[in-house]
């Protein structure tokens, strides 16, 4: 998922300035503060006051294996690498797209699942690219959704709401003609909706990562380390099962 060009241009300026939390400093205080979203089920999403998903309960056994507590901090998907920027936290773990205009902003981990962004709509709606031209299209602002789909030549309106969930209310309320966005949250739509919606195509692959401030090669290295662990021991595959039915993980 994720991110605008002038955020990211702010970002990279924000990149050079005060110094992000080592790992042993972060060892020492014995807690790791981690932001998430919190609206962008099954990934990372707040039922009441409990926040779980896929991404959530991941950090939380990769925290487990550093020997860590963890502090969660939510915020709006937009705000989250500025607040990174910000030392507010010291990572990231949102479904961020490791892109290389995201790269030059931030420190990308080993991906911690493949995904792309697939096309949902009513039944008899677009399903490839190419059924996309002259018509509406939903997606989340700031998003690799929204960078892709532009790329669409004669699509007729790409609509940007501040949730994914917005965007998913819109299609189902007949607003546009096609929703946009990670093909696993698509098909977990397809099933909520029960014949509502069908999955179409996708539009492209991708790769996610988690985020740390650029520099911080401490943190980076021990989070990849958890990573693999977690990815060799059978706890990821468990976790994903438990999401998604089978196994996320990138397979090259």
């Amino acid at each position: 998922m994720k991110k605008t060009l002038l955020s990211l241009a702010a970002l990279t300026l924000l990149a050079s300035g005060a110094q992000a939390r080592t790992w042993d400093a972060i060892r020492q205080s014995g807690t790791i503060k981690i932001a998430t979203e919190g609206a962008f089920p099954p990934f990372n999403v707040l039922k009441g006051k409990e926040l779980t998903g896929f991404e959530v309960e991941l950090a939380n056994e990769l925290a487990k294996q550093m020997g860590l507590k963890v502090q969660w901090v939510t915020q709006p998907f937009d705000n989250l690498l500025i607040g990174l920027q910000q030392d507010r936290y010291d990572f990231v773990i949102a479904s961020h797209g490791i892109t290389p205009q995201r790269a030059k902003a931030v420190d990308f981990t080993n991906p911690h699942y493949c995904t792309g962004g697939a096309i949902v709509a009513k039944p008899g709606g677009p399903k490839t690219a190419a059924d996309l031209v002259g018509k509406t299209v939903a997606v989340q602002v700031g998003t690799t959704y929204l960078d892709n789909v532009r790329k669409v030549q004669g699509v007729k309106e790409v609509k940007t709401f501040p949730k994914d969930t917005d965007a998913q209310a819109a299609l189902m309320a007949g607003r546009v003609d096609a929703w946009v966005g990670d093909k696993f949250t698509g098909l977990d739509l397809v099933k909520a909706q029960k014949g509502k919606v069908v999955a179409g195509e996708l539009l492209f692959n991708e790769r996610i990562g988690m985020a740390v401030k650029k520099g911080n090669a401490s943190l980076l290295k021990e989070l990849n380390a958890a990573l693999a662990k977690s990815l060799s021991s059978g706890s990821y595959a468990k976790i994903s099962g438990k999401y998604f039915n089978t196994d996320v993980r990138c397979k090259n």
